[in-house]
């Protein structure tokens, strides 16, 4: 493992500090925590999941407008 540094708010150390005491787990481990729940979000191949799996997801609604029909009562120059 690497060493970082990093500086925290009053707030985010006062918070970490009581998670940590609620979840018995050292500050570390939950940054680590977080660190690789932000990362596993952003990733992009993580995105392109997601995406392929809600792909269709809206497909047989009812309550949903027709966008090719709503944009068909537009008035256009």
């Amino acid at each position: 493992m690497d060493r970082t540094q990093i500086y925290l708010t009053s707030h985010q150390t006062e918070a970490l500090l009581q998670l940590s005491h609620t979840l018995h787990q050292g500050k570390s481990e939950l940054i680590r925590s977080a660190i690789n729940e932000f990362l596993s979000r952003r990733t992009v191949s993580n995105k392109l999941k997601k995406l392929r799996a809600a792909r269709g997801l809206w497909k047989h609604r009812k309550d949903v407008l027709d966008i090719q029909k709503l944009r068909a009562t537009f008035d256009r120059f």
